[in-house]
């Protein structure tokens, strides 16, 4: 099953049930699928929320894993921030990501549009100095310091030092990774 084949299902709600924008970043433009970042590609697309907003699945199927996304410890700009993985039901992986609040457990069965946990703030504005990417501060200086980040696999990629925060410091892109702008664009105008 491929994205398409998902906005074909009665599936698919928008993520972020309180955002009336439902505004998709398309190629190119910061928080899209594979931006260039210099140094890395952007691994999914980020909707930018308020903290606190409420994240729903966009797909029957299993909470698959939970685990930590983003922490200090290994980005100094970077605050404590958590990811769900949801097995859909046609078999595709959807990674929600960077929660402040996680509300469901790796086992248990997720219906569309049932809650998973709340956007989180990923970055720290008071640890952000010259030597953060400059994506980063312009992030910074636009208020964008809280965000969703979805991604979108066929089949999930191994374990890797490449993979880091939604983001592929290698060359091409992880195995198995799908772009599911075309996937939020269908879901934004139900």
């Amino acid at each position: 099953m491929t994205g398409a084949d998902l906005c074909r299902t009665n599936e698919g709600v928008w993520p972020l049930p309180g955002d009336l924008r439902k505004a998709v970043h398309q190629r190119g433009e910061p928080g899209s699928f594979l931006e260039d970042r210099g140094d890395r590609r952007h691994c999914g697309v980020d909707i930018y929320a308020p903290q606190g907003s409420q994240v729903v699945s966009i797909t029957d199927g299993l909470v698959f894993d939970v685990g930590v996304f983003t922490e200090p410890g290994e980005v100094p700009y970077w605050k404590k921030t958590f990811y769900v993985v949801v097995q859909g039901d046609g078999g595709l992986f959807v990674k929600y990501a960077e929660l402040g609040v996680v509300d469901v457990r790796a086992g248990e069965s997720i219906r569309s549009g049932e809650r998973l946990g709340r956007v989180g703030s990923v970055l720290d504005p008071e640890k952000i100095d010259d030597l953060a990417p400059g994506y980063i501060r312009r992030l910074q200086e636009e208020g964008k310091v809280s965000m969703l980040h979805l991604e979108l696999y066929r089949s999930l990629p191994e374990p890797s030092d490449l993979y880091r925060g939604g983001n592929w410091f290698g060359t091409g892109e992880p195995g198995g990774l799908i772009d599911p702008t075309r996937l939020l664009a269908a879901i934004s105008k139900r």
